[in-house]
């Protein structure tokens, strides 16, 4: 795998989107909707933790609540705009926050150094997402756990409305892609077994499906669960 030297350069685009920064917090059905399935990935988290794309901060109190006293949360967060509402909520909360300017395609970090990786509507954005996810898999400790709930590609005539929507859809919703094949990618990676995969009814079209679950970094990546 790559070390942990950044693999930014100096053309790559900065992210930075305020109008949307500034209306997720006030759009996002979180606590009703959401907030169920925040509880789920934060749900006995030990360890050294990376919130991976923290948006405002949205997973933070749910890790402050539900981790144990030995938690050492990290976080990233490539926007500005999301990254000043993330350490406000940071600041109001009861778990310290590493939180720094990352990108989910060059994470500063070195090998190993995760026991989980939190992904909270957050592959719909990434640039690179394959790049991502080596990079998850390569701060993952081995037998460390990706937890992740995400909006995903739809099927039939739900992918194809996706599709013609998504042009405008990227531009008024900071770049999020309506349909990115998330779990293709991750159960398709060898570094990677499932342990639970699950399409959660939240969500409206053309935010649907939206599927949560867990994957653990495998020991040896020649090796499946099976065996």
């Amino acid at each position: 795998m790559a070390d942990c030297k950044s693999r930014r350069t100096m053309g790559e685009r900065r992210i930075e989107h305020p109008l949307f920064a500034a209306l997720y917090d006030r759009f996002m059905p979180d606590r009703f909707l959401i907030g169920p399935h925040r509880e789920y990935l934060a749900a006995d988290l030990s360890g050294r933790v990376l919130d991976l794309g923290a948006g405002t901060g949205a997973m933070i109190p749910y890790a402050a609540d539900a981790g144990d006293a030995d938690l050492e949360y990290h976080a990233v967060e490539p926007d500005p705009n999301m990254r000043r509402r993330a350490a406000g909520t940071a600041e109001r909360s009861d778990v310290q926050v590493h939180l720094r300017d990352a990108r989910a395609e060059s994470l500063p970090y070195a090998d190993d150094a995760f026991d989980a990786v939190l992904s909270s509507l957050v592959f719909c954005t990434i640039g690179d997402p394959d790049a991502a996810l080596e990079e998850v898999a390569r701060v993952l400790k081995p037998g460390g756990e990706l937890r992740f709930l995400e909006h995903v590609r739809n099927d039939g005539w739900r992918a194809r409305a996706q599709d013609r929507l998504n042009p405008v859809w990227e531009r008024a919703a900071g770049g999020c892609q309506l349909n990115r094949e998330t779990v293709e990618r991750f159960v398709g990676h060898d570094a990677f077994d499932v342990l639970e995969l699950e399409r959660v009814s939240v969500g409206v079209f053309p935010v649907t499906p939206i599927v949560r679950g867990r994957l653990r970094r495998r020991r040896d990546p020649s090796l499946s669960i099976d065996q």
